[in-house]
């Protein structure tokens, strides 16, 4: 086994806690036990190499600094170890400036508590832009178990998988392992007739595109050539240009939204039109607006179940 030692310097405030306290409550990685108080231990597939890396907070919330240590069968060489080391700090949005969108909150009375609970809290993102885009098609109009147990079969037959200190890793199959499949194939695990084709569409779309060009490109040229792969529809676009690409500029009138504006601002603010007029004035943050709302709203709900 090899090994390499790499350290990460978030821009301040960055609160790895809180990134950990979402990844302890979504749905895909729920009850992993390599998601600890201060630590997080994941594989990836990176140039075809099986990494699994794990990264331990060793800073404060103003002062941050996260040390990496990654595995591999086989030597860790520099382009892999670059490539891991920006997939590490994508995933945890450790560059995103939250200067800009708490200055202007502090303007917007409502937001006060919601930016002091959350100070320091960056998105966590999907660890790979395709697997934003296969689980927007596997959990639309699907039960979230039966979402998950086709996620898990994909990841047992086709994820690359690593075992450091005898535990075994496992990475969701990246896009081109999936494209060399067919929809037949997909089919077995994935028994819809319109969601396998729509995964196998996604694979090849994924496989045939470059994620740098995804991650800055101008954002309705990227909405709209998510918008032409079959099976990605308006939510799922907004979906992957937020979680999976981090392009905060936009959100979307999803339920959770309009739901937690409601409960922070009132019912006015609750509706489509009443969330797109207050987003607005955040500009291209509104999409932390949005993030920040969600997250207080449903801590707030969670600690009122638990009282």
């Amino acid at each position: 086994m090899h090994d390499v030692a790499a350290e990460l310097m978030p821009k301040a405030p960055f609160d790895f806690g809180q990134s950990l306290a979402f990844l302890r409550g979504f749905p895909l990685t729920r009850g992993e036990r390599m998601i600890g108080e201060c630590a997080l231990t994941r594989a990836v597939s990176s140039e075809g190499q099986p990494v699994v890396f794990r990264v331990v907070d060793d800073g404060t919330v103003d002062e941050p600094r996260l040390t990496c240590t990654l595995w591999s069968d086989r030597e860790v060489g520099a382009t892999v170890e670059r490539a891991v080391r920006d997939r590490i700090a994508f995933f945890l949005s450790i560059e995103d400036d939250l200067a800009p969108f708490y200055a202007i909150a502090r303007t917007d009375a409502p937001m006060l508590p919601v930016i002091e609970r959350l100070h320091g809290y960056h998105q966590v993102k999907f660890l790979m832009p395709f697997e934003n885009a296969a689980w927007a098609i596997l959990s639309q109009r699907t039960p979230m178990a039966t979402a998950q147990k086709i996620w898990q079969t994909l990841v047992q037959r086709y994820g690359d998988s690593l075992t450091v200190d005898g535990e075994t890793h496992r990475a969701f199959p990246t896009a081109d392992r999936l494209a060399t499949l067919s929809p037949d194939d997909l089919f077995a695990i994935v028994p819809n007739t319109r969601k396998a084709p729509y995964l196998h569409a996604v694979a090849r779309a994924f496989d045939d595109v470059d994620e740098g060009w995804l991650r800055t490109a101008p954002y309705d040229d990227v909405r709209a050539w998510l918008r032409a792969i079959p099976g990605i529809g308006e939510w799922s676009a907004t979906f992957v240009l937020i979680r999976g690409l981090g392009r905060m500029g936009q959100i979307s009138n999803e339920e959770a939204v309009l739901r937690a504006a409601a409960r922070v601002y009132g019912p006015a603010t609750g509706t489509p039109d009443g969330v797109r007029e207050h987003a607005a004035r955040y500009g291209a943050h509104q999409g932390y607006w949005a993030l920040y709302l969600r997250t207080y709203a449903m801590d707030a709900v969670s600690s009122h179940g638990a009282a």
